[in-house]
């Protein structure tokens, strides 16, 4: 079986996926283009029992924001790591596909919330994007 490896810029906290979910996506909410300084964030996910860490859990922050929306990063050098809906979401581990030292098989299949995109960026490929989560209105069919 194949473990990917992760870890912050400066190597304080590193983690590991055993198995990495078929979803991942751009986000281009605005919460996380200035959370990871960007015009989107892209994540992976896993199950919780297919993600660990390896060393400086400890050392996790977390910021929630006002939608009770929590976001988890490194202290020391600011890189962004983790995402979850909320305090109840325990299923799944939403982590930075950035994050990653393992070159990974699986590709992002979506753009969300496209209706907060940055101006300046056009999106140029043919992924479905959605004005919201993957369960809001489809605004293109490339499907």
């Amino acid at each position: 079986m194949t473990t990917y490896s992760g870890q912050c810029l400066c190597a304080s906290i590193k983690y590991e996926v055993s198995k990495i979910e078929p979803k991942m996506g751009h986000c281009h909410c605005s919460m996380c283009r200035k959370f990871h300084g960007s015009a989107f964030a892209t994540f992976g996910e896993a199950k919780r029992e297919n993600f660990k860490w390896v060393e400086g859990e400890e050392h996790l922050q977390s910021y929630t924001a006002d939608n009770g929306t929590i976001r988890k990063f490194c202290p020391k050098c600011g890189s962004s790591l983790i995402f979850q809906d909320s305090i109840e979401s325990t299923e799944l581990v939403e982590f930075a596909l950035g994050t990653l030292d393992s070159d990974i098989d699986l590709k992002p299949d979506v753009h969300i919330f496209v209706s907060s995109k940055t101006n300046w960026l056009d999106i140029k490929d043919d992924l479905p994007q959605f004005l919201g989560n993957r369960s809001s209105k489809l605004i293109n069919d490339n499907e």
